[in-house]
């Protein structure tokens, strides 16, 4: 059985490389930090970004500036903005996200969030 805990610690986001992902339109800068398990980054997307691809992966997404839609791959677009989280199951709701003014998220996803 592989250990999943995670000792007390704290993470100081200046210090956490960012990395590049090119949408459809605009770019999206990764901070990440990796536990066996668990995944948790900043992300930041720039203006005008839209994603180029639907994700099927689960995510804990909280808006901390700005706002987004999340649009669903069966045509509903939900509008989230500063202070507004969203919750889904890995498999359960293809999505992507677009943004006319750029935002920053922090996303959490991981292991507890595939289908039982």
């Amino acid at each position: 059985m592989v250990n999943k805990n995670i000792p007390f610690q704290s993470i100081d986001w200046s210090n956490v490389p960012k990395t590049e992902h090119k949408g459809e339109t605009g770019m999206a800068h990764w901070q990440t930090t990796q536990y066996n398990g668990l995944r948790i980054r900043i992300v930041e997307y720039s203006k005008n970004y839209f994603a180029d691809h639907w994700c099927e992966k689960g995510h804990i997404v909280q808006c901390l500036e700005g706002t987004f839609i999340s649009e669903l791959k069966n045509g509903e677009k939900v509008t989230l903005t500063k202070g507004m989280t969203y919750v889904v199951t890995d498999g359960l709701s293809s999505h992507r996200s677009i943004t006319k003014e750029g935002l920053k998220l922090l996303i959490i996803d991981g292991d507890f969030l595939k289908q039982k």
